[in-house]
């Protein structure tokens, strides 16, 4: 039975690959003004078991239109393909990168709120005086 979890290998190819972006955008060297004078994070580097298909998460910082961001970069996939080739050349297959926009921000931020709120503020304390009665 295949296991779901991400082997020690993809694991390491995507952080290798998650480093050798992270270079490439830091660096500028994408010319496209949607990706131009913008810092983008990249969080995560999921490879698929094969290794032919490298996910990448990122996130544009102080941008309006996030998803533009993560457009452009896709357009330009081939171009960081090529640039990613030296960091990336123990592989055997150059993966394929694909741009996906990391919301995992803004779920940390949402639940953070809503721990944060009266109401659950009010039933915590609810449980906190039951334990202490019992």
């Amino acid at each position: 039975m295949p296991s779901s979890a991400p082997s020690q290998r993809q694991l390491r190819v995507g952080e290798q690959a998650r480093h050798a972006l992270a270079h490439i955008l830091q660096r500028g060297e994408v010319r496209d003004p949607q990706v131009e004078d913008i810092v983008i994070s990249v969080s995560e580097v999921r490879m698929s078991p094969d290794l032919k298909v490298a996910t990448a998460f990122v996130s544009p910082l102080g941008v309006d239109d996030r998803q533009k961001v993560v457009d452009a970069l896709n357009r330009n996939s081939r171009f960081i393909r090529g640039r990613a080739a030296t960091a990336l050349r123990q592989l055997k297959y150059m993966p394929e990168f694909r741009f996906r926009l990391d919301t995992s921000y803004e779920n940390f931020d949402k639940i953070d709120r809503i721990l944060r709120s009266p109401e659950v503020a009010r039933d915590l304390d609810d449980e906190d005086d039951g334990e202490q009665k019992g």
